[in-house]
């Protein structure tokens, strides 16, 4: 429950944040973008909520812009990486029996065979989707994506997703009213990141 307190009210805690901490402030945000996007154990930390947030105090002139637009791309930039190698590593030594049904060796093969299509647009359009982002490049790293394809798509889905809700917090964060309704104005994003998963989940089942 706290955590989920914590994103609702993101901007109240990293007001505080800054207050505390000062220009420590860029390294908290590195750090929770990173294992947000980096460690699969830890999807449930804030990433659209943060990096909103972060813009809407860059505008209010807490943060600087540029630099913490650099420290959430480079992040997120470094978790993906990171991702991809645990999953790249450790991966085939998890899904190698052909009888577990768990980490059947033939999910393996399933996820070589997905990357190798259609790959690049997942790490993409995973960057916004909830949960899905910090999953998605570990998958890839299992299923032996080239790296020079996944560092790319890597990079590009980096840039847009800053760029998106470090800009859209920078120029709507100080209006009045998400000032004042930013708690739902921070629901209205967890839920508009999420359509893409569920317009896809019910795609699937359309098909089966």
């Amino acid at each position: 429950m706290e955590i989920i307190k914590f994103i609702l009210h993101i901007d109240k805690y990293l007001a505080s944040i800054i207050t505390l901490f000062g220009s420590g402030t860029y390294v908290f945000i590195f750090l929770i973008i990173f294992a947000e996007t980096g460690l699969v154990v830890t999807p449930f930390l804030p990433g659209d909520s943060l990096i909103f947030a972060a813009g809407a105090f860059a505008g209010s002139g807490s943060l600087n812009i540029w630099t913490i637009y650099t420290v959430i791309v480079a992040a997120a930039i470094i978790g993906d990486t990171v991702n991809y190698m645990i999953g790249y590593h450790v991966g085939p030594k998890v899904f190698s029996k052909d009888n577990s049904r768990l980490f059947n060796k033939a999910y393996l093969l399933k996820a070589q065979a997905f990357y190798e299509k259609r790959g690049g647009m997942t790490i993409i359009l995973a960057r916004f989707i909830p949960i899905i982002r910090t999953f998605a490049p570990f998958v890839a790293g299992i299923g032996k994506m080239h790296y020079s394809a996944f560092i790319f798509y890597n990079i590009a889905g980096a840039f847009a997703w800053t760029s998106l809700f470090v800009f859209t917090g920078y120029y709507l964060g100080s209006i009045p009213f998400v000032q004042t309704h930013f708690e739902y104005v921070i629901i209205a994003i967890i839920l508009i990141s999420i359509i893409p998963f569920i317009t896809e989940t019910i795609k699937s089942r359309r098909k089966t």
